[in-house]
């Protein structure tokens, strides 16, 4: 492998891993601005007068369509201009527009924030893990993702402690004008402080081709059984893991009978501390075990799901709050794996310039379906459960999302066949 300068893999201040830091703190601004909608739901539905199914909308579909929609035109754009510049313009976009949810006065205009909110974070993921797949070699690159993937805790953390404390003494609206307003000033800081690592050098693989076009790389990634069957699993996963993490404020809440502020640290703690250490920790063991083979990668997510699942169904069976939160230290700990490796999986995968609008790709099927379907499916059972006079609707309509991790084991197992194969093809690909 040929050196690489600073240039080519750093930033203006500190090299790699002031540019891995900085794309990792935008990733938790990300998650911050998307998930403090949670820790409200209760207090928004009462004043706004809104139902489970709306409520599901807003935290599914109404934010899915349009992030992963937008996500493709945006890494084809990434593919082929500056990633730095378009993951700035992205933040400055969703946390505008996160601070503008605060004047809501009805469903409707939540609805229209929350669609602004997911076309800005459509423009976050896809450059980042392209430009950390530049500065991270093969060997490493899952323990970095992981440490990017981190940002999902960490914002789901700071969400809900932001969202719940400060609901607790000035109200909701004041809460998403404290979540988006920081963001404007990062969106400043990375465009001003992280410059562009070149395409490629990390693997001396650099290439000053084209870009592949929308029709040559989803014919190269429908050739590549693996990823194929790792999008399917991770995508089971996902509709589950949003379905809790969009669903389990609302249900201590309701089961229990607490508030917002009385579950923010402990369930910030849970799902985003515990949350980010084990994508960090599993990433490492991931990469680890990757050295042997990379069947390795989709087999650390379908060895987590299949831990996951018994542990989820007794945190929905428990009697009291604390043993909730007890049966909750284990799926909280896996939870995350699952995206750190997809993200992975979208890089090794395919070509160099390929890598963006791979992301995208994975980031849209995840979201559409994942993200997008997971609350809202739950909403509408809720409902349903609800009208059917179901004493415990939304525990009812929880315990039906685990037979997805079930699922997903078979299929990641699918992946593992055929991914070192697969990856070996990729790397022959500029």
């Amino acid at each position: 492998m040929t050196a690489v300068s600073s240039s080519q893999t750093g930033g203006q201040f500190g090299g790699r891993a002031y540019v891995l830091a900085i794309l990792t703190l935008v990733y938790t601004f990300n998650h911050i601005d998307r998930q403090i909608l949670l820790i409200l739901i209760e207090p928004i539905k009462a004043e706004l007068d809104i139902s489970d199914g709306q409520i599901g909308l807003l935290t599914g579909f109404a934010f899915a369509v349009f992030y992963a929609t937008f996500g493709i035109p945006i890494a084809m754009w990434a593919d082929r201009g500056s990633r730095k510049n378009i993951l700035s313009l992205s933040l400055a976009t969703w946390s505008g527009m996160t601070a503008l949810s605060g004047f809501a006065l009805n469903f409707w205009h939540l609805l229209i924030a929350r669609m602004g909110v997911g076309i800005g974070e459509a423009g976050g993921t896809p450059p980042a893990t392209s430009m950390i797949s530049d500065l991270y070699a093969p060997k490493e690159r899952a323990f970095a993702l992981g440490i990017y993937t981190s940002g999902i805790g960490l914002g789901i953390l700071a969400g809900f402690v932001i969202g719940g404390f400060v609901y607790q003494a000035f109200g909701w609206r004041v809460a998403f004008f404290v979540a988006g307003v920081p963001g404007l000033l990062l969106a400043l800081a990375v465009w001003l402080t992280v410059s562009e690592p070149t395409r490629g050098a990390i693997e001396a693989r650099e290439s000053k081709a084209e870009a592949s076009s929308i029709g040559e790389t989803l014919s190269f990634i429908a050739k590549q059984s693996s990823f194929l069957w790792l999008l399917a699993g991770c995508c089971l996963i996902c509709i589950s893991a949003n379905a809790f993490l969009a669903w389990t404020p609302s249900h201590l809440q309701r089961t229990y009978q607490v508030g917002p502020a009385d579950i923010a640290i402990p369930l910030g703690l849970l799902i985003g501390g515990v949350g980010s250490v084990g994508a960090i920790l599993l990433g490492r063991v991931c990469d680890r075990l990757s050295i042997r083979s990379l069947a390795w990668r989709p087999l650390i997510i379908a060895i987590c799901a299949a831990i996951a699942l018994p542990f989820a169904w007794a945190f929905l069976q428990a009697e009291t709050i604390n043993a909730a939160y007890a049966w909750n230290l284990v799926p909280s700990f896996i939870g995350l794996i699952y995206a750190s490796i997809a993200y992975t999986a979208s890089q090794e995968l395919v070509g160099l310039r390929m890598r963006a609008f791979a992301s995208a790709f994975m980031l849209f099927c995840l979201t559409l379906i994942g993200i997008g379907g997971g609350p809202t499916i739950v909403g509408w059972l809720s409902d349903a459960f609800t009208h059917a006079g179901d004493a415990a609707p939304l525990k009812s309509a929880l315990e039906i999302m685990l037979v997805l991790n079930l699922l997903s084991v078979f299929a990641l197992m699918m992946s593992a066949r055929t991914y070192e194969r697969d990856a070996a093809r990729a790397a022959q690909v500029n």
